[in-house]
């Protein structure tokens, strides 16, 4: 188990490296949702094994699906998980007086995607998760489903929420917004077909939404499978720390590190961050919504090499995720020295000197991993309580760790110490 902190100390090695990367979480939780929707036994390999994913498996498995789960040998962090889908049917369910109670932690997804599926159902249930996701916003995806005809009580329009099941409605209609997440659409249209419903997704919503897109992917070729088995791509989000080290190895400490490769990056385009390496060196703007995902986050740690002021535009929806990550980031880049200018939704963060810094990860694996990507390079960088990691990418210290040349081979230790910690310990 991780420390509470951790001081990373820059890469010496000059040895090629080939990093692997867990499962995307995003089309894990995805595969769960459509595999229990469908007819018989679905293996979906390659998938994710971490806290928000696990949330989900507990939730479907609470509900009465079957799942078994077997260990990955090409990643500790992956698993092949065989779900005996229910043609549609979702089989348990507690009542008004006893809700069933289905707990997603902090997982978006699990949240959304459920909320969605539980409608489907013919029993009461109770949804509900961490403090910060009942602060998260709910508001378009619940007034969707009631403008389906489903019955959701809550009283301000987030989680907890009780959802009464009332089975597939067919014609029903609604619109689909993703104003403040594109997971709202992404809900409707996993369970849509099921329902029977017809979602009208708000003008031109596909074009500025990959996550969308990716949906509606999934469940086209979910449709259209003649195997019982489903392979989950690795994730372009956990990739991209990767390729930044790589990135800043190569350009500004050429003389010590070796080549950072990823070992079978994604061949699709259902990941919007996989259009990541493309944007090395960084551009003068990058939009959250038009060029990276989550992603944008590790550019932004990037931007003190760049060439120029670097423009991180559409920056909205960070502010309701795991934390508030515009105000984060410029909080935690001016510990470094970095100057950040905020303007709205945009953050301008200006080439400049970088120093160490103890990071606040506001419990926030995004957090974490962005300001590790500067420990590659800059000394004296400590990062607090970095097992916020287990969220999506429970190895990721121990890929830091790990000798060359599946890992980078980075010395990680306690704040203050030389004795490098164990790859045991370094397991979130």
């Amino acid at each position: 188990m991780l420390p509470e902190a951790i001081q990373l100390h820059p890469l010496e090695t000059n040895q090629p490296i080939t990093v692997g990367i867990p499962g995307s979480k995003s089309i894990t939780n995805r595969a769960l949702i459509l595999a229990a929707l469908t007819k018989g036994p679905t293996e979906i390999k390659g998938a994710l094994w971490s806290e928000d994913t696990q949330v989900m498996t507990q939730c479907l498995q609470k509900l009465g699906f079957k799942i078994q789960i077997a260990q990955d040998p090409a990643d500790n962090c992956n698993r092949t998980l065989t779900i005996q889908g229910q043609a549609g049917q979702i089989p348990g369910g507690g009542s008004t007086d006893s809700p069933m109670e289905l707990y997603v932690g902090n997982a978006g997804t699990a949240a959304r995607f459920l909320m969605a599926m539980l409608c489907l159902g013919s029993g009461v249930y109770r949804l509900s998760g961490v403090e910060r996701m009942h602060e998260r916003p709910q508001s378009e995806l619940i007034a969707s489903l009631r403008e389906l005809g489903y019955v959701i009580e809550t009283p301000n329009d987030r989680l907890p929420a009780i959802i009464h099941g009332q089975g597939p409605r067919p014609g029903a209609n609604c619109q689909a917004s993703i104003g403040q997440s594109s997971q709202f659409a992404s809900a409707l249209l996993l369970s849509a077909k099921v329902g029977q419903w017809e979602i009208n997704l708000t003008e031109g919503s596909a074009e500025v939404a990959p996550y969308v897109q990716m949906t509606q992917q999934m469940v086209e070729a979910f449709a259209q499978r003649t195997s019982s088995t489903y392979q989950v791509e690795p994730d372009s989000s956990s990739g991209s720390y990767f390729w930044a080290m790589g990135y800043l190895m190569e350009n500004h400490a050429p003389k010590v590190a070796g080549e950072i490769k990823i070992a079978q990056w994604p061949t699709t385009d259902w990941q919007i961050d996989t259009r990541f390496p493309h944007h090395l060196p960084l551009p003068q703007t990058l939009s959250r919504e038009r060029d990276l995902g989550d992603s944008i986050m590790t550019a932004m740690v990037l931007a003190p090499w760049a060439a120029q002021p670097t423009r991180f535009t559409d920056l909205g929806r960070l502010r309701l995720q795991e934390c508030e990550r515009v105000n984060a980031m410029q909080r935690e880049l001016i510990k470094c020295g970095v100057k950040v200018e905020q303007l709205g939704d945009t953050l301008v963060i200006e080439p400049g000197v970088v120093h160490g810094a103890r990071i606040d990860t506001y419990n926030d694996h995004r957090m974490a991993m962005c300001f590790s990507v500067m420990g590659a390079l800059v000394p004296d960088m400590v990062i607090n309580k970095p097992e916020c990691v287990k969220k999506t990418f429970p190895n990721f210290y121990q890929k830091l760790a790990s000798a060359p040349p599946l890992g980078l081979g980075m010395t990680i230790t306690q704040p203050g110490s030389s004795l490098a910690l164990s790859e045991d310990l370094l397991f979130a």
